[in-house]
């Protein structure tokens, strides 16, 4: 075995990753939900690591083929735990995308002279095996995600029953005494919100885990009397912490709850992870073609190995752990803009802090 194939290999593996990202976009439905297909560098550790496999150039020492075995599967199991974060990504899918893989590698090292078989059967073995441990860890993700939510799921739905439950016998009581109960009545419907809300959030998860599209209504929109409407609203629960700086009308069409329901979503976050006491600005600002929202907070910024799993469902960083919730608000959120044509993107630095940015279509007047 020469070392050919491993120096080609090496040579043009940005090539590879971009005809195979080009083809796994046209032909893998899942993948319109991402922004890149080249996930925690998953794909370019695989390829450097089939450059060694490739090459004679190195002793392997059993030491050596142990280690690279270890990282194979680690690398396998990357990439199908991040598959497995993404709502309508199936395990066909996952298995269809190394087949794509395969036929790209073989297409760009056979463009200059055909491969030796040991060199194909190398490929072919290392491909195979990276997805028996894709699928695998796949699985097991799926399992994971799927306990962590049946825990979750009585947890959270527990609360607002019981504060329902309670309010409503308080009530009996106080009925009974012929006192006030409006406090009680409020709470009572804030809890029936919560539920609901919650409700809604999974139904909407489901059916886009099922490949269907969410059902969104489009309606003539003013945008920034729909934030004023929002913060007025959220002031009551939390103060005057909001911001809202903008300056001239911006019209677009939209669902008027879909998105009341983002903009509530990424505010509300940022009065949950922010520094305290500090303000949330929402910025709305205007293109040409484009309106756009920035919701931005004080404090920590989120990391960047964190960053690559906000918008997955059922996923939670780990500033998040401590809070309540299933982790379905960033993906319900990116997945409603996207249903707008739109996008939902995130910076966030040190000293910075973190903003979350909406871009939407205009209405050209």
């Amino acid at each position: 075995m020469s070392n050919e194939a491993s120096d080609r290999l090496k040579h043009n593996s940005e090539k590879i990753m971009r005809m195979w990202e080009k083809r796994a976009r046209d032909q893998v439905g899942a993948s319109t939900h991402q922004d890149s297909l080249v996930l925690q560098d998953s794909l370019p550790l695989y390829l450097n690591q089939l450059v060694d496999e490739l090459s004679n150039r190195i002793v392997r020492t059993s030491a050596r083929i142990t280690a690279d075995e270890v990282e194979s599967t680690r690398i396998g199991k990357l990439h199908g735990h991040e598959r497995a974060g993404y709502a309508d990504y199936s395990m066909s899918q996952l298995i269809f995308e190394y087949q794509l893989l395969r036929q790209v590698i073989f297409q760009v090292l056979e463009e200059e002279a055909p491969l030796e078989v040991r060199d194909r059967d190398i490929i072919i073995g290392s491909i195979e095996q990276a997805v028996n441990d894709a699928a695998t860890q796949f699985s097991e993700t799926l399992r994971d995600i799927q306990e962590l939510f049946m825990v979750t799921l009585s947890h959270d739905l527990r609360n607002p029953i019981n504060v329902v439950k309670m309010g409503t016998q308080l009530i009996l009581r106080r009925l009974e005494r012929g006192d006030t109960h409006r406090d009680v009545a409020a709470r009572m419907l804030r809890a029936i919100d919560r539920l609901d809300s919650m409700i809604q959030n999974l139904l909407d998860a489901s059916r886009l885990r099922a490949g269907q599209s969410l059902k969104i209504e489009f309606e003539e929109c003013d945008f920034v009397m729909l934030v004023q409407e929002v913060v007025e609203d959220l002031s009551f629960a939390y103060g005057e912490r909001f911001v809202v700086v903008s300056d001239s009308d911006m019209r677009t069409f939209c669902s008027r709850k879909e998105i009341r329901r983002v903009i509530e979503n990424l505010a509300i976050n940022a009065v949950k992870y922010g520094a305290p006491s500090t303000p949330i600005t929402l910025t709305l600002q205007q293109t040409e073609t484009q309106i756009g929202l920035t919701i931005h907070n004080e404090g920590e910024p989120i990391a960047l190995d964190a960053q690559s799993i906000l918008f997955q469902q059922f996923r939670r960083t780990i500033c998040a752990e401590e809070q309540t919730g299933w982790g379905l608000g960033l993906f319900l959120a990116k997945s409603i803009i996207e249903a707008h044509k739109g996008t939902l993107a995130v910076e966030s630095a040190e000293g910075k802090g973190t903003s979350f940015i909406i871009t939407l279509s205009k209405i050209l007047l």
